[in-house]
């Protein structure tokens, strides 16, 4: 969807020019995704160059915090993508954690991070860690693409090996594989009262259906 502008009379007007700037916030913005520079370049005709495309960037984050915005544009993975200021996760934790809990289920999630943190790994791998078959879990997540096929084990029977995919880093907001929080983080952010009571409501039938 796009804004028109009408003059007095209720008719269309024409839009002033955009300045590079405007393009590649544009960009950037409608991008379901982290925009990479290359496809930034490839919407843009190669109007800019990769350094020119970062210089943009800079100069938008400038104008953000001169003007107070409650946002930023940021490097995840290989591009680029609006994100909020920390400051305002306590605000923003109510409203993402239902969607968060709409895109994967709790057993999802729990696959995720056995793949995460040992990949690559095997379906049997996977379900000597949590005591249950991955199977549900693991097709969804390949269907996601937040993982794919990274070969095969050198064990009997030559099982598929797994890992994390470029949408990984993009669905958690990271730069590379190296962010992932550490066990320590994650035993820490276990014992949030908010957090444990967001973990144990994404528990339903959806899990049931995945174990």
């Amino acid at each position: 969807m796009f804004l028109q502008e009408r003059n007095h009379s209720g008719s269309n007007v024409s839009q002033n020019v955009p300045t590079i700037e405007q393009k590649v916030e544009a960009v950037i913005f409608a991008s379901e995704e982290s925009a990479s520079p290359q496809y930034i370049r490839q919407v843009l005709d190669g109007e800019l160059s990769v350094a020119e495309i970062d210089a943009c960037v800079e100069r938008l984050n400038e104008i953000y915090t001169s003007t107070g915005r409650c946002f930023r544009i940021a490097r995840v993975s290989e591009g680029y993508r609006f994100l909020t200021l920390p400051a305002l996760e306590p605000t923003l934790k109510k409203t993402l954690a239902p969607k968060i809990q709409r895109k994967l289920s709790q057993s999802a999630l729990e696959v995720l991070a056995v793949i995460a943190y040992q990949q690559p790994v095997t379906r049997g791998d996977i379900q000597q860690v949590r005591g249950v078959s991955p199977d549900y879990a693991v097709n969804r997540l390949l269907e996601r693409g937040l993982i794919d096929v990274r070969g095969r084990a050198d064990s009997p029977g030559k099982p598929l090996l797994y890992g994390t995919t470029k949408e990984f880093l993009d669905f958690f907001n990271l730069q590379s594989i190296k962010d992932l929080p550490k066990l320590r983080e994650i035993r820490e952010l276990v014992q949030d009262k908010e957090i444990r009571e967001y973990l144990a409501s994404s528990e339903g039938t959806a899990d049931h259906e995945e174990q």
